[in-house]
């Protein structure tokens, strides 16, 4: 099988022909792990990067098509998505602290945790639900990615492939309308 091409290979993958997969995997692993090294900086990360892109190989129901491009060009590709959500994924990670069942009871109760406050929160939450309703599904998002997930304006552009100016801009716009259906409610 070694005299396959690249094509000839995947349609065999494509048909579950573990051999030909091994032969995909002898051609290609130095440069996915390469890849995956790079992009990481980590050993065991790139390990399983490497692992994910044979997986989807193998489990690819589209699988690669010649008359797109080269056979390389397709699996770095591959790589690459998989090597971004694997490093979103790790930041997300990241910025959770693992607290294990039998540390549970030595956290402290947190001082903000009197009915008042509690009460206080639950208005507050129930505020913005009502004030997202005039937010469009796109500022929910930005919002969303913004605050809650972490990322900054100049990676929000380049996941959604936006401008800066325009994430700006809409943040501008999204937190306008926030700011004028917050703050009559909270005054009230």
């Amino acid at each position: 099988m070694q005299n396959w091409s690249d094509a000839d290979l995947m349609q065999l993958v494509m048909q579950k022909h573990r051999p030909a997969l091994e032969d995909l995997y002898d051609r290609y692993i130095k440069l996915v792990y390469s890849f995956a090294l790079k992009a990481t900086q980590d050993e065991q990360h790139a390990k399983a990067i490497v692992q994910a892109v044979f997986t989807r190989l193998w489990t690819s129901e589209t699988g690669y098509n010649a008359e797109k491009g080269l056979f390389v060009n397709w699996l770095i590709t591959i790589t690459r998505n998989i090597t971004i959500d694997h490093l979103r994924k790790e930041k997300r990670n990241q910025r959770y602290v693992p607290v294990s069942p039998e540390h549970w009871e030595h956290i402290p109760d947190h001082p903000a945790n009197n009915p008042a406050d509690v009460i206080s929160r639950k208005l507050m939450r129930e505020q913005m639900e009502k004030a997202y309703q005039y937010l469009s599904q796109s500022q929910i998002e930005l919002i969303q990615s913004l605050y809650w997930e972490g990322h900054s304006l100049s990676e929000i552009a380049r996941m959604r492939n936006e401008p800066l100016g325009t994430i700006k801009s809409r943040l501008h716009q999204t937190l306008k309308i926030l700011r004028n259906h917050l703050i009559p409610e909270m005054e009230g």
